[in-house]
């Protein structure tokens, strides 16, 4: 047949990505040579050497013809009765019943054994999907290599697709038959023919040869026929040694009997069947071997996922069912090796085969070494990417924990706890049975820390915050309301209990507490368990009296506003019990202030600690419930004025005092914003807010550092609350309520931030009471210093505490990075898009700040090398990286910090003179790295400012003090030219533009244009394209005069400028000047007068235009050039000796289109500042050039002659 192309091989049958490979437990493998029959294994020396296929004499084929199967298993059925032929066929429809195809073969072998043989090897051909079929000829005089090398060529190269990998239910039906044939054949033949040497071996040697290649499709087929046949041998072994096992008790049992009644025939016979079961079971375990050795060592390591996940299948079969063989580190160290696969289909796979393992527990003790060598790679396996694999590695790890306790260490159970958090519902699960397997719901007060995200997926009503994406489907939402009605029944009884006998270990009373917020409250009522309620009610008050830490206080609180609950009709109820628990601590707190105050300075430590309890618990109730009607709020304040002014009143009743006092303004501010108050109700609530904002303004100066804090936390909290956004959203009543810190007030917030949030680690371990502080206090710390910061940052991003504060904040961005460098910089980019301005001053004046200090600290001789200086030039840097790349946006920011910055570095005259630099010119220096966020123009501009400050003896020095000048002049003559161009240089730029537009790249300038133009761009305004309609004159433009101030202001109601660009802040009337703008107007100015005295001595020249008309061909049908150009718009030039005739006529276009184009190009030109419109005075005068239209390739092109 003719030679076919061949189908895409793999280019690598195996891999090597296991990370444990050539570790101790590997054994050397070497593959051999393989040949057709069984390999390395010689004939019985007690059996007739076999013959091989090749040489043996073979019977001619009968009357039965071989069929050969069409590609990729599609059938070719014989001409009328369309039965199946071959045994793929059979296999593939799957109609008869397995053993009946077997039965049908095994009598087909018995009859001519190389007919059914040469059956059997067109069926595995044919099951990967190969085209060509093996004949009779071929059998008989090729080897293994030749015929697969002779498939290979005739596959269908085609298609990718195989029987095994083949979509639809037919095919995976397919491969369940397929695998069903293979052991029902070896079960057929377990018993006389897989020992003729012939059959298996012919098998086994084709296999091995078919793993080997390059086609996927004859390795994935192949391996997985190996493997099931491994299977079945490995069944047919263990028979055998069960056969044997029964045989030698049947034969001690015989020899052990006396001599007279002992039957010698039968221990004969016995013996016999003895020898022959062990000689069967070596012939099998040969045959095991070579198909391990010769496929499996070799495909477990395969190119393809699914064929290394069929070796670990399968080797897990093995290890269950034949343990005593199989379940050894020689077998178990390659599913440990196949733990690191890369994918996740393949550690699935291992996964699986170890539970089947690990759930019997018999076989713990074979597992000891294979579980301390992988167990880390187990439960490391928990975070797998995969979830399915995650769920699978919890459930294993669970089976190893129920097997031996002792195999898993604390830290790997607490990997396992944190799952229940899990997005992935299946994993949390998981987690949650391992953690019921560790430690038994009995034993759940002891342990609700691990239980609790359990207890809460059953209650939680919908999915955490992290899955709302998860749609719950019917049946998962039955579950979980099942899991919480189920949950509440249990605890609702429990709980009382619980509480109750563990009400002395807050740690569990606080955990234990978080449990009602998940009941369905409702089963209260309808289930009759008021009785269960009260018991709950009364546990909870004595836990309330026994415990004053703050964890249980606040899970009490909790618990009583669940339980509170308008919509549920125990409420009543549970308000009658919380009302009574209030009214009794605080006429407890009322008395023991009373007492605590009489006593003054003689108050003992019962004193103290009466007020303290009573007070703790109140503040903790009042975070959650209404307690005004108390006025806890009058106490609280006798309490920190008699502090304030006798100093004796301990640092934590004053920090319970501010907290609790802190809760009533609160609870007041939210009647008023709710109801319709009255005047006098919001100056009684002013009043009172005044009051307390003074004490927390006086506890600043406290000499406890909690009081200082917890006073410092309060007032940024209650400048936000009452600030000027009070009045937002319609309520505009409450406006006296709004409270603006004065400049001292906020001078004291930010000298609190100075000295207790930007401090070295040291210096606070220093300040706090013990010797050392362990890592969690450290970051404990930590967390609290950013929470301070946070706080006023706050104030100055909502414009409370003026910007120009931030500057303290600013300065210490570099210094703080790693603690504070996500708030400084989230505070600078909110500050910048309130004012850019102002945000830019307050950059300024931060690093102005730095350089001060360095003054102060070096003297005015700076080390210019130093790391100080270099610490400046660095935050200077990463400042100017905050104002990005739209230089357009920040241009009038950039340029007022440049001034501030210039004003700064001149602001001091040296006393030795002027010939010596001023004692801030270093600052130059760093001022130059916001250099670059100039725009070209505008650094010519801030060259003219920094020159009102140079005298001509500073231009000229060159010594090294004078080099931070030299090198921020430089610094703006850097690409500052003036980008304005005159009659030739826009020619030729215009030449250069067609060129480069013929070579397919964009002009230059266009990229210009689109970045100095943004939402004022041309393209977005409407009014200079009006088509059709009468055209508009454009306007007049020159590149040499440029009109005065007084004129340009006359013409601007005509022109429009671009947002942003140099117009805007020259001639805007609506625009506040700026100081940008000023240096602009001035000069133009000085440019204005120069001008006008550089005409009045220019000589004169004529030159005629029109008689070049006439030699230009003709532009458009019908239209002649000189028509044209006489239609254009025209541009004017300036010379005083140059003729002044009038504009020409403009007469009618062809299109309109054409006067559109040309005065967008006009506006274009206009916005690139090359020309400028004419003043009205001069229109009347100069010399008109014509700008019109040739036609190019696709559109038109633009010529200004």
């Amino acid at each position: 047949s003719p030679v076919s192309q061949l189908p895409t091989l793999d280019s690598t049958n195996e891999t090597t990505a296991h990370s444990d490979a050539g570790s101790e437990l590997e054994e050397t493998e070497v593959k051999g040579k393989r040949k057709r029959g069984r390999p390395g294994r010689p004939p019985s020396a007690n059996k007739k050497p076999r013959k091989s296929p090749g040489d043996k004499s073979r019977s001619e084929p009968g009357t039965r013809g071989i069929g050969r199967g069409r590609a990729n298993g599609h059938p070719q059925q014989n001409g009328e009765g369309g039965d199946p032929v071959t045994l793929f066929e059979v296999v593939k429809l799957g109609k008869s019943a397995m053993q009946s195809v077997v039965d049908d073969w095994i009598e087909s072998y018995k009859q001519d054994r190389d007919i059914a043989l040469l059956d059997l090897i067109n069926f595995f051909i044919q099951c990967s999907g190969c085209r060509g079929t093996v004949r009779i000829e071929m059998f008989r005089n090729m080897q293994n290599a030749e015929i697969i090398r002779k498939m290979t060529e005739e596959f269908d190269e085609d298609s990718g697709d195989y029987p095994l990998t083949m979509p639809g239910p037919q095919w995976k039906k397919f491969r369940s038959n397929f695998c069903e044939f293979i052991g029902v054949l070896i079960r057929q033949c377990q018993y006389s023919i897989i020992y003729d040497e012939y059959m298996m071996d012919t098998v086994i040697s084709l296999l091995t040869g078919l793993s080997d290649s390059q086609v996927r499709a004859f390795r994935h087929t192949s391996t997985l026929a190996a493997m099931k046949l491994m299977t079945a041998l490995v069944n047919v072994a263990l028979n055998l040694s069960i056969h044997q096992d029964n045989t030698q008790r049947q034969y001690e049992a015989e020899r052990n009997k006396m001599i007279g009644k002992r039957a010698n025939e039968r221990l004969e016979l016995l013996l016999q069947k003895r020898k022959e079961l062990q000689e069967n079971q070596d012939e099998i375990e040969n045959m095991m071997n070579s198909i391990f050795k010769g496929i499996f060592v070799h495909r477990y390591r395969d190119a393809i996922a699914e064929i290394r996940a069929v070796c670990i299948e399968e080797i897990g079969v093995w290890m269950k069912m034949y343990s005593d063989a199989f379940l050894n580190d020689s077998y178990l160290k390659y599913v440990g090796w196949t733990l690191h696969d890369r994918q996740g289909e393949v550690r699935l796979k291992c996964l699986k085969a170890l539970q089947s393992l690990y759930t019997n527990r018999e076989l713990f003790p074979k597992l000891e070494l294979f579980t301390n060598r992988f167990k880390d790679r187990i439960v490391s396996m928990t975070l797998d990417k995969e979830y399915d694999v995650a769920v699978e590695a919890i459930r294993l790890v669970t089976l190893i924990l129920h097997g031996s306790e002792e195999a898993l260490s604390n830290e790997d159970c607490e990997n396992v706890y944190h799952l229940v958090y899990s997005a992935h519902r299946p994993v949390a699960v998981a987690a949650g049975e391992f953690l019921h397997k560790k430690d038994p719901p009995e034993s759940l007060s002891r342990s609700y820390g691990q239980y609790s995200p359990t207890i809460r997926r059953c209650g939680r009503r919908r999915p955490p915050v992290h899955r709302l994406q998860e749609v719950l489907t019917a049946k998962e939402r039955k579950t979980q309301i099942d899991d919480r009605n189920k949950l509440t029944e249990h605890f609702i009884i429990a709980l009382p209990m619980l509480l109750s006998k563990y009400s002395a270990d807050a740690e569990k009373v606080a955990n234990l507490l978080q449990i009602p917020q998940y009941f369905d409250l409702e089963i209260y009522s309808t289930g009759r368990m008021e009785k269960h309620l009260d018991a709950l009610l009364k546990q909870i008050k004595f836990v309330v009296e026994k415990h004053v830490e703050s964890d249980v206080l606040e899970a009490c609180s909790k618990t009583y506003s669940i339980l509170c609950s308008e919509e549920y009709t125990i409420q009543n109820r549970v308000d009658i019990a919380h009302s009574q628990l209030i009214d009794e601590f605080v006429d407890r707190f009322n008395h023991s202030v009373e007492d605590l105050l009489q006593e003054g300075e003689e108050a003992d430590d019962d004193d103290i600690y009466n007020v303290l309890s009573t007070l703790k618990r109140l503040t903790s109730f009042h975070n959650a419930h209404d307690l005004t009607k108390w006025d806890l709020f009058s106490n609280c304040y006798r309490l920190l004025r008699t502090g304030i002014e006798h100093g004796a009143m301990p640092e934590q009743i004053v920090v319970q005092a501010l907290q609790c006092s802190h809760y009533s303004i609160l609870w007041q501010l939210v009647k008023i914003t709710e109801g319709s108050p009255s005047k006098e109700d919001l100056l009684v609530l002013r009043k009172t807010v005044k009051s307390f904002l003074a004490v927390c303004q006086q506890c600043l100066s406290n000499v406890n550092t909690p009081v200082k804090e917890q006073a410092f936390m309060l007032l940024c909290d209650l400048l936000m609350i009452f600030s000027h956004q009070l009045m937002t959203g319609g309520r505009e009543g409450l406006q006296p309520l709004v409270f603006n810190p004065d400049s001292g007030l906020q001078s004291e917030l930010l000298s609190f931030v100075m000295d207790h949030v930007f401090i070295d680690q040291d210096d606070e371990n220093q300040s706090m009471e013990g010797d050392e502080e362990d890592e969690a206090n450290k970051i404990e710390a930590l967390h609290k210093r950013r929470n301070l910061l946070a706080a006023f940052s706050k104030l100055i991003i909502y414009d409370i505490v003026d910007m120009h504060a931030a500057a303290d904040i600013f300065k210490h961005y570099m210094k703080y990075y790693n603690d504070y460098g996500d708030i400084i910089k989230e505070t600078l980019s909110k500050t910048r898009q309130i004012d850019k301005i102002q945000c830019a001053k307050t950059l300024i004046l931060s690093l102005q700040q730095l350089f001060n200090e360095l003054v102060q600290e070096q003297g005015p001789n700076l080390d210019r090398t130093s790391a100080h200086v270099s610490g400046i030039k660095e935050l200077a840097r990463r400042f100017a990286l905050t104002f990005g790349l739209d230089q357009i946006k920040t241009r009038e920011a950039v340029a007022t910090l440049h001034k501030d910055g210039i004003e700064f570095a001149f602001k001091y005259q040296n006393q030795k003179g002027q010939e010596y630099p001023p004692p801030n010119l270093a600052f130059l220096e760093v001022l130059s790295e916001f250099s670059s966020k100039l725009l070209r123009q505008d650094k010519k501009t801030v060259h003219s400012y920094l020159e009102k400050f140079l005298t001509e003896q500073m231009m000229e020095r060159r010594e090294d003090v004078w080099l931070p000048l030299i090198s921020y002049r430089n610094s703006l003559v850097t690409g500052g030219e003036d980008d304005r161009m005159s009659v030739n240089s826009g020619s030729s730029s215009s030449k250069a533009s067609s060129v480069r537009n013929k070579k397919g790249r964009p002009p230059l300038h266009k990229k210009r244009v689109e970045d100095e133009s943004l939402e004022g761009s041309w393209l977005n305004r409407n009014d200079t394209i009006q088509t059709p309609g009468a055209l508009q004159t454009p306007q007049l433009t020159s590149t040499v005069l440029r009109e005065n101030t007084r004129q340009m202001g006359e013409q601007i109601q005509e022109h429009e400028s671009e947002h942003g660009s140099e117009q805007d802040f020259l001639h805007n009337p609506q625009m506040q000047i700026s100081w940008l703008g000023q240096q602009k107007l001035e000069d133009l100015n000085r440019k204005d007068r120069t001008g006008m005295n550089y005409m009045k001595g220019r000589s004169g020249v004529r030159h005629a235009f029109p008689h070049l008309v006439g030699n230009w061909s003709c532009f458009e049908q019908g239209v002649g050039l000189d028509d044209l150009l006489r239609s254009l718009p025209t541009l004017i030039f300036y010379d005083s000796m140059l003729p002044h005739p009038h504009p020409p006529p403009r007469p009618r276009l062809r299109s309109h289109s054409h006067d559109s184009i040309l005065t967008l190009e006009v506006d274009s030109i206009l916005q690139r500042r090359a020309i400028k419109p004419v003043p009205v005075t001069y229109q009347s005068t100069g010399f008109y050039s014509m700008y019109f239209l040739v036609p190019k390739k696709g559109g038109w092109r633009l010529i200004l002659d």
